[in-house]
């Protein structure tokens, strides 16, 4: 009867344990810094483990100040990185509401596992997300990439006129 006893309270505390790992009561503010994607795994698909193996992964960063940078990273098959933006812009997170871009927050679009990893969904794929410590260099290059990715009117105009005539 004991061990009965002590293997059910067991199985409450795994379950307990591991429900509180995946939904982890987290400051929003902890949001604030660089995160890397991890894995990404569309809707009945194989997951994508991003990194050298994949040769792929995603960058985010988060200011405390709402300003967001997006870019995708991609090892070539020379070795050599290259930095694809994809946005620049604001967010919010406040409460499990998430938003950038200007677009309409969502709940629960990302949900803290730990301090350092989240998990969301965005449009049938479901991601990992890790927060890195990355040398300021290197933050601010790709930050400032995202930043060019909105090409001036005049250079727009000088692209289409003499590159897409």
């Amino acid at each position: 009867m004991k061990q009965k006893l002590l293997m059910t309270m067991v199985a409450l505390l795994m379950t307990a344990t591991t429900g509180f790992a995946q939904n982890a009561k987290v400051a929003d503010k902890e949001l604030v810094g660089v995160w890397v994607m991890e894995s990404m795994q569309w809707e009945g698909e194989k997951k994508t483990v991003c990194g050298k193996e994949s040769g792929y992964t995603q960058f985010k960063f988060y200011g405390a100040d709402g300003e967001y940078a997006c870019a995708q990273i991609v090892l070539t098959k020379d070795g050599k990185c290259v930095v694809m933006p994809h946005e620049y812009g604001t967010y919010t997170f406040k409460d499990g509401w998430y938003s950038e871009m200007g677009r309409a927050a969502i709940k629960d679009a990302m949900v803290w596992i730990d301090k350092t990893t989240m998990k969301g969904t965005w449009q049938k794929r479901h991601d990992i997300w890790k927060k890195k410590n990355l040398p300021d260099k290197l933050v601010q290059y790709i930050v400032n990439c995202c930043k060019m990715k909105d090409t001036p009117d005049d250079i727009q105009q000088l692209l289409q006129q003499h590159l897409f005539k």
